[in-house]
């Protein structure tokens, strides 16, 4: 006798998971297929006798809502997040009949749950299941949606890993899947072994309900649906209700609401910082803190009837948010670079990038989850990096889908001008950044006050123009730090562009180069800046306009000296 598993996608586009046990639970076959005809090519080794288990609807014949089946099962097992989606006609997938009863058919299976044949099928719900097989208080968080980062996905599937080894006797193929989920990058990577890994449970749950049917319920019936689960036992505590555990976090957020606050400053200035000390150009760094009431809205958000977050306070990192935003595509990854290099990145999601792969065109943003330390404790905070026109079509398309009302009877148009105005706009993007590279060695504008007669400065403007000239492979810098490296030069007693050449001269800038192994091409400032660092060291670390950076330059001049 074999006991099949089979997580089955309601398409053939999404992989589906299958996994073959023995009497004595020992795995004998895992994978992932996609068309019904590998289904049936992967299990024609299992002819004989069998059990499979479908994590699929098998009978669905309501035109709307849910099937009786789901709403009993629910109304037992929603306290734990285990609920069910609804399945009904009114959907494209089960308008014609339900892949599962396709499949069944094909591998000759009888799906009547009182049958005694020897090939056998039923619909089986794993969500359910790991709350009475393995005690769980709450399902776990393996399946990727809103607010759920990659640490968390993996955390949550190698928790089930461990409770599936309990109850099966697993193999090399089930070694190298966990292996895959300690070793991910992506999301995707996890997606792809935990259609696998609720195959295997499906399997159990399959000899688990042959060999002790007394311990497992029955929901709903052949006509109309059914699900079979191991039954809950009855004194089982009842876990706090969604209501509950909204208000409980938003008490505790409110309490934290003020520190939150200061992180969030603290933040702006530390990745501003980061910046302008690497010489990376950028047009803005802003931040915010998720308001109270926000948090709370945001909280307390279910979708079909199902919480999306059954712990707000771990699992919604936008708490603490910041935006940077800069001119070309190509300054985006040096930002995340620089971020990288400095804090500890709990996520790295390109949101472009996974748009591209998809063949399509939208939202395009750089979002880091940083790990900051802070007297409370570490503190995770959101950084989304995008471009100004990637940030223009974001702004725009969020204030009228979210904030604007749009008519059904448009939503599609609007969806088509939203695609092809992102499409335009990363060709936008593209020509910026050539047009940035081919500018390299001319001065940038410099919009400065005109300088009183008796300013001993240099003027800014003039300064600009030498640097494009001295670095001519130089990034472009902010505009405002032209100014500010024109005090700095005051204060060494340089009031000429003779007098800073001069300077330069003494400068070996291959050393500087060799030592600073910079990994983006840095703005003319930030080259002056090492320069000069490298020509007065602790002189130019004591100047009275470097105060707040002594630490940093000392750090500097240390790597410079070798």
């Amino acid at each position: 006798m074999h006991y099949v598993g089979i997580d089955l996608a309601w398409g053939d586009k999404k992989p589906t998971g299958l996994a073959v046990i023995d009497a004595d639970a020992r795995l004998l076959l895992v994978s992932a297929v996609l068309a019904d005809d590998e289904i049936e090519a992967a299990l024609a080794a299992y002819d004989g006798p069998c059990l499979v288990a479908m994590d699929a609807p098998l009978v669905v014949r309501n035109a709307t809502g849910m099937r009786p089946a789901e709403r009993e099962l629910s109304a037992d097992f929603r306290r734990f997040d285990a609920g069910t989606h609804p399945s009904n006609t009114g959907k494209p997938e089960f308008a014609h009949g339900t892949r599962a009863a396709r499949v069944a058919k094909r591998l000759g299976l009888d799906i009547d749950p009182r049958s005694g044949r020897a090939r056998r099928a039923i619909e089986v719900y794993p969500h359910p299941a790991t709350i009475v097989l393995f005690g769980l208080e709450k399902v776990l968080r393996y399946k990727a949606k809103p607010g759920r980062d990659l640490e968390l996905l993996r955390s949550e599937l190698l928790t089930l890993m461990g409770h599936v080894e309990g109850v099966v006797t697993t193999d090399e193929t089930w070694a190298a899947l966990r292996t895959t989920v300690q070793t991910a990058t992506q999301k995707a990577q996890l997606r792809r072994v935990e259609d696998q890994v609720d195959g295997v449970l499906c399997a159990y749950l399959a000899l688990f309900a042959d060999t002790r049917p007394a311990e497992v319920t029955r929901y709903g019936d052949l006509e109309t649906g059914y699900i079979v689960t191991p039954t809950l036992p009855p004194a089982r505590p009842a876990a706090p209700s969604h209501a509950e555990v909204v208000a409980e976090a938003v008490r505790v957020y409110s309490a934290r609401h003020a520190d939150l606050m200061r992180v969030g400053h603290e933040a702006v200035d530390l990745v501003r910082g980061f910046l302008d000390e690497a010489g990376i150009n950028y047009l803005s760094v802003t931040g915010r803190t998720k308001t109270v009431a926000s948090f709370a809205e945001k909280a307390a958000r279910t979708a079909a009837g199902l919480p999306l977050y059954d712990d707000p306070l771990a699992q919604l990192t936008d708490q603490v948010g910041v935006r940077v935003i800069t001119y070309v595509s190509g300054d985006v990854d040096a930002v995340a670079d620089v971020l990288a290099e400095q804090v500890r990145v709990a996520d790295d999601r390109d949101l472009g990038q996974e748009t591209a792969q998809e063949g399509r065109f939208g939202y395009a943003s750089r979002h880091l989850l940083l790990e900051l330390a802070t007297p409370e404790g570490p503190q995770l905070v959101q950084v989304q990096i995008r471009t100004v026109l990637q940030h223009a079509w974001a702004e725009f398309e969020h204030d009228i889908r979210y904030k604007g009302t749009v008519p059904d009877e448009h939503a599609h148009e609007f969806d088509r001008r939203f695609t092809l105005a992102a499409g335009l706009l990363e060709l936008a993007d593209r020509e910026f950044g050539e047009i940035r590279d081919r500018l390299r060695g001319v001065a940038p504008a410099v919009t400065t006050e005109t300088p009183a007669d008796d300013d001993p400065r240099l003027d800014p403007r003039e300064l600009a123009a030498f640097l494009a000239g001295q670095y001519s492979d130089a990034e472009w810098s902010r505009a405002d730090h032209y100014n500010w490296i024109a005090g700095l030069l005051l204060e060494l007693g340089v009031t000429s562009l003779e007098e800073l050449g001069g300077v330069l001269r003494d400068a070996d800038e291959a050393a500087i180069a060799e030592r600073m192994d910079y990994r983006h091409p840095p703005g003319a400032v930030r080259r002056l800046d090492d320069a000069l660092l490298q020509v007065f060291g602790e002189r130019y670390v004591e100047l009275h306009s470097n105060a707040h950076r002594r630490a940093a330059l000392a750090q500097r001049l240390e790597r410079l000296r070798g």
